[in-house]
């Protein structure tokens, strides 16, 4: 095969997810903000950004890995050739449309298409699905900045095609943003000087646009420290003038780019601010509410290192299953002792299947995951601001996110070893895309908040502090798939199932609470468990759910579609059968831990 052009989407599972489990159609679509999106325009546009990601963007892949990116002596980053024709590409038929409102020109999709067109973006080279931020900052700049800033930065960001980064960690703070030491002091107006050093910057230069715009937390002079004694500021590459035009160079500047495992052409960098050039930034609305307003960068980023994710191992996994059905090796396990048997595809061994479906089932699970996550984001924008439905579904999709992001970048990577042995040998090798996904993926459990950050965030923000009510509402759902009786499409093992995992997780999550009046240690030690478990049991049950619907379409299917929904009820019961088991075990370990690990002396370690 060619690695170049590597990239396998499902647009199938896509649409299924979309139009037949979440039926999008039905009240989200021609609806409010996404009034000019209907069913057709949805499927015509993914349709025609698969082929671009199949046929172009994918071409990317290689070499985004092994040509290295170019650092000059005044800041300025150079990519390889291809990510440049990639990025070409794409704003040629000018692709970042289908992410703006229809006020910013765009086509007004809403965010489970939106997530849907990320995942073969990201699948096809993730490296470039990162250099189209720019538009995110733009969308960012049109809901919080002034009118002043709105006018001088959003035209020109976005009929420029220019570039953004999001700018909070430092060298000395890493994860804990309220360490950082970036200073700004108040000139004028909403101008602002800073000074400090940012480290771990994804793309915060590339040749292609004319300007950078990035998003820097820094602290006003005077302010409290931690994190509600940050800010947040525009600051250019170049000096935007109120007109939009472009003026002098800004003093935040590329002085190091980071030698990685994986993702290497994605530009990570540390960016100097006001060390040889003065620089100036906007403070963003002209109010100091800088974590605030970084916070809704870094929920967006999180989503998209969830579905980068995922969209990689679906592309992994149906990679592998094409190898599988190609491979021929060994005779069939029951006939393993008669030495004349014919030699058979490894599909027909029973390991190569258990691993296949493993991989499909989280794959698509994951998926299920995701752009549910993006249907409740869809119901919160169609309801009115500030009303009780809307803090509601902002409640159950700020629960969600931490799945999204913490289990899919933790589970993905064990899962593409799964994928790579499927190949033997030959996954190791560059022959095949697999070694590559794993280097690049890796990096999904670290940035934009490591997994414990996320278990952290599901225990303490998401889940105590409104006393689990939000919880109980998702519980609640499961509760209602159990119940049902339509027609039969959810079977009794998958009732049992989910039955027993939903009892399993509301015994966790009531042992933790009592265990927590012991010590909060104990979260410490068992928060990753407890997400994996929450995550586990919630795409358990959009698996089956999707069972249930591909159950009552089998009923009429014929050929490959036949096959398809076939795949969905199969999926959905190797999980019940094969993952969901597992949340007793995981009951059973939270429900038994001591603080005795905290007890063990450093020296031992």
């Amino acid at each position: 095969m060619s690695t170049s052009q590597h990239y396998k989407a499902n647009l199938r599972d896509i649409f299924f997810t979309l139009f037949e489990d979440l039926r999008i159609q039905d009240e989200i679509l021609t609806n409010g903000p996404f009034a000019e999106m209907d069913e057709d325009l949805a499927k015509d546009a993914l349709r025609a950004l698969e082929t671009l990601c199949t046929e172009e963007l994918a071409l990317s892949f290689v070499d985004a890995d092994r040509i290295p990116l170019k650092l000059d002596g005044e800041g300025n980053v150079t990519l390889p050739e291809a990510l440049t024709n990639a990025l070409k590409a794409y704003y040629r038929d000018e692709w970042e449309k289908l992410d703006l409102p229809t006020n910013l020109g765009g086509f007004g999709a809403p965010a489970a298409v939106r997530w849907a067109s990320f995942e073969m973006q990201a699948g096809a080279s993730p490296c470039l699905a990162f250099y189209l931020f720019g538009t995110y900052i733009a969308k960012v700049i049109d809901k919080l900045g002034t009118e002043s800033q709105k006018k001088a930065y959003i035209k020109p960001m976005l009929d420029g095609h220019w570039g953004g980064s999001m700018v909070l960690t430092e060298p000395d703070a890493g994860s804990d943003v309220g360490a950082g030491r970036s200073k700004a002091r108040h000139i004028e107006g909403d101008v602002w000087e800073l000074e400090g050093v940012k480290r771990f910057i994804t793309n915060a230069d590339y040749d292609l646009p004319d300007n950078i715009v990035h998003l820097v937390l820094a602290r006003p002079e005077g302010h409290a420290a931690g994190t509600k004694g940050l800010s947040m500021f525009i600051v250019p590459k170049y000096w935007v003038n109120e007109d939009g035009s472009l003026g002098e160079r800004n003093g935040a500047v590329v002085t190091n780019l980071e030698k990685k495992m994986g993702i290497k052409g994605s530009c990570t960098c540390e960016l100097t601010l006001g060390d040889s050039i003065p620089c100036r930034g906007l403070l963003v609305g002209d109010v100091h509410a800088g974590i605030r307003q970084m916070f809704t960068v870094i929920e967006h980023a999180r989503m998209a290192v969830g579905v980068k994710s995922y969209s990689t191992l679906s592309t992994a996994y149906l990679n592998a299953l094409e190898f599988c059905k190609e491979r021929v090796q060994g005779a069939d396990l029951a006939r393993a002792a008669d030495k004349t048997a014919p030699r058979v595809r490894i599909i027909e061994h029973p390991d190569v299947r258990r691993m296949l479906m493993l991989q499909k089932s989280h794959a698509e699970g994951m998926r299920a995951l995701a752009l549910y996550t993006a249907s409740i984001q869809d119901r919160r924008d169609l309801e009115a601001h500030g009303s009780a439905e809307a803090v509601a579904l902002e409640k159950m999709n700020d629960l969600l996110l931490p799945l999204v992001k913490g289990f899919n970048s933790e589970r993905c990577y064990d899962l593409l070893a799964v994928s790579l042995q499927c190949f033997g040998g030959s996954g190791y090798v560059r022959d095949y895309p697999i070694e590559q996904y794993i280097r690049d993926q890796k990096i999904d459990s670290l940035y934009e908040g490591t997994t414990h950050i996320q278990s952290l965030d599901l225990f303490f923000r998401k889940v105590a502090r409104d006393g689990g009510e939000t919880l109980k509402i998702l519980m609640g759902k499961i509760q209602e798939t159990i119940a049902a009786e339509a027609g039969g499409d959810v079977t009794a093992a998958q009732r049992k199932a989910l039955t027993r995992g939903l009892g399993d997780v509301q015994g966790i999550f009531m042992g933790m609470m009592g265990k927590m009046r012991e010590s909060i240690y104990h979260v410490g030690l068992h928060g990753n468990r407890i997400l994996i478990s929450l995550s586990e049991l919630v795409v358990g049950w959009r698996l089956v759910q999707q069972a249930g619907a591909a159950a009552i379409a089998l009923e009429d299917a014929k050929g490959d579609n036949r096959a398809f929904y076939e795949g969905k009820i199969a999926a959905a019961d190797f999980y019940c059968a094969n993952v969901l088991p597992g949340l007793t075990l995981n009951r059973k370990i939270i429900e038994a831990g001591t603080l005795g690990l905290m007890d063990v002396d450093e020296a031992a370690f």
